[in-house]
């Protein structure tokens, strides 16, 4: 919220897991002050995550008028890391974000994503 209401604060954001909604209440959105977003933001979510499905994550990402990244953990629930993707997760995340940041990667479909 605070990148949305003091644009330039930073260069960009990495939310890991944010709560788009309360597990089974999506009608409860989090996401008001995304409209007022104008920073870079990457986000990393779970397939399985009941705080929003990539389906949902997908469509409210448009609300953002920044650059975003959308980077989905197969199999991942709320927590991302898990005993099966604990070895691969961080450093997934630690490059995609790294390319993010440098611009070499932009808008990101689920399908798409590195």
């Amino acid at each position: 919220m605070l990148g949305a209401t003091e644009p330039g604060l930073v260069d960009g954001l990495l939310l890991l897991s944010y709560p788009f909604h309360p597990p089974q209440r999506p009608h409860e959105l989090r996401t008001e002050h995304f409209p007022r977003l104008r920073t870079p933001a990457m986000f990393v979510h779970g397939t399985r995550d009941g705080f929003g499905s990539i389906d949902e994550v997908v469509a409210v990402l448009k609300l953002i008028r920044a650059r975003t990244v959308l980077l989905p953990v197969p199999g991942a629930g709320h927590e991302l890391v898990t005993k099966r993707n604990h070895e691969e997760v961080p450093k997934l995340v630690v490059e995609a974000f790294r390319l993010f940041a440098s611009g070499s990667i932009s808008v990101t479909e689920p399908e798409q994503a590195p």
